[in-house]
């Protein structure tokens, strides 16, 4: 769905973005990480032409972004950041009928579009349609940004640090919420964050940068446990253990889970697919912590049985096979 083809961007010779190259797969969402000023929000500018290359192409579903007038392109994209960008004097139901109106949809489309859409992100419409954006919560402006940015249905998102400002509670319900939003699950997301924990969450895959240059790409799983350099690694290092917990998911620790006899235990289920790091911490928080934990498939049907502290066990064990 997205290529990116040797994207440079430079600054009076300085070079905020040197030849990062990418592919986002349609449905897939990719996080762009890394420290700051590392070049990941200009990377994303340069997706919808908020800012030109240097060098470099950009395709988008197989046609160069170039041959695109760049308003034209912008209104088929979504894009929020953490400032929300919501006008001041328009309402809520005007802010995210921005895009719609641009496109010329019919009014009725539009005020059904925007009721369907703040109910997505958890705003009733009968409470929030005709509130100004200064009558809001910062994670309420939020859900409004977010759902401006998905009113035209558009194929791609681009997310900007969309949950930056907010209070580590609020941003961590509202990332539960947007993977469960309908609307996303099928769109191709780009995502730029300085959240480690809201990249691992969010992404399919990761891109790490440093200095303008990609430093490696793969799968929260790949880029904990198979970093490719010193940088990568010392970037995850400061909460390593937790991230590989939670990047580990029952599937495969399986192979080295011994299978309980049945007894009359209690035993809590989860799905093969369920973050050993859940796991634990539901273990930890109830008073089942030294109980046994039972693994089901997607059917629901039993596949195992074990302790929880096997499960750790076997988490060593699994971390030994890289």
């Amino acid at each position: 769905m997205i290529e990116a083809i040797e994207l440079t961007k430079t600054y009076n010779g300085f070079s905020a973005v040197n030849r990062v190259s990418f592919e986002v797969a349609e449905g897939e969402t990719l996080g762009l990480i890394g420290t700051s000023g590392c070049g990941k929000s200009t990377t994303l500018k340069m997706l919808n032409r908020l800012i030109e290359p240097t060098a470099g192409r950009v395709f988008i579903g197989g046609e160069d972004t170039r041959k695109s007038q760049p308003e034209k392109l912008r209104r088929s994209i979504g894009y929020a950041i953490q400032e929300t960008g919501l006008f001041p004097h328009y309402t809520v139901a005007e802010n995210v009928a921005v895009v719609p109106r641009l496109l010329k949809w019919p009014d009725k489309r539009i005020a059904r579009r925007t009721e369907e859409l703040l109910e997505l992100v958890g705003l009733s419409p009968e409470e929030f349609t005709r509130r100004y954006p200064h009558e809001l919560s910062g994670g309420q402006q939020q859900r409004v940004g977010l759902a401006r940015a998905l009113a035209a249905d558009p194929p791609i998102v681009l997310l900007d640090e969309p949950f930056g400002a907010l209070d580590r509670i609020t941003r961590r319900q509202i990332q539960q919420e947007f993977k469960q939003l309908e609307s996303l699950l099928r769109k191709t997301v780009v995502l730029v964050t300085h959240d480690i924990f809201e990249a691992v969450t969010l992404c399919d895959r990761i891109c790490v940068m440093d200095r303008g240059i990609v430093q490696q790409i793969g799968t929260p799983k790949t880029l904990v446990f198979q970093p490719d350099n010193d940088f990568v690694r010392d970037f995850f290092q400061a909460d390593r253990f937790q991230l590989e917990l939670y990047v580990t998911q029952l599937q495969d620790v399986m192979p080295w889970v011994s299978a309980q006899e049945s007894s009359s235990e209690a035993a809590k289920r989860y799905t093969e697919e369920e973050h050993l790091l859940t796991v634990l911490e539901d273990m930890e928080e109830s008073s089942l912590k030294s109980s046994r934990v039972q693994i089901v498939d997607r059917q629901n049907q039993p596949i195992l049985t074990t302790h929880c502290q096997d499960l750790l066990t076997a988490f060593y064990r699994f971390k030994e096979s890289f």
